[in-house]
């Protein structure tokens, strides 16, 4: 299984393909809502997916995801929350690319 989905499943978040609009020039790859009703959930962009080789479609997954479940790791606590956002950027990804590591 998908590394980052099986890490979603386990913190309970939800994962699911949706149109996050068009972002001109910037790409928005995923996006992280964490007060959903349902409780929390990632939606990964469809505008993206749709136009990955199917090869490529499996890593965007776990990039995305990956990338999103370390700011709801942020958000219970789990790992403390660095200070600005560009180094919590770079952590989410960083994150992001140890779970595509775990799936070779």
């Amino acid at each position: 299984m998908n590394p980052a989905l099986a890490l979603a499943r386990k913190l309970g978040v939800t994962v699911a393909f949706a149109d996050l609009g068009d972002w001109g020039l910037d790409e928005l790859r995923s996006e992280y809502y964490p007060d959903e009703p349902d409780g929390p959930a990632i939606r990964l962009n469809i505008r993206v997916a749709e136009h990955l080789p199917p090869e490529e479609l499996g890593e965007f997954v776990v990039l995305a995801v990956g990338h999103e479940l370390y700011h709801h790791r942020e958000r219970i606590g789990e790992i403390p929350t660095l200070r600005d956002r560009k180094s919590r950027e770079l952590a989410a990804n960083e994150f992001a690319r140890s779970l595509l590591h775990k799936r070779e």
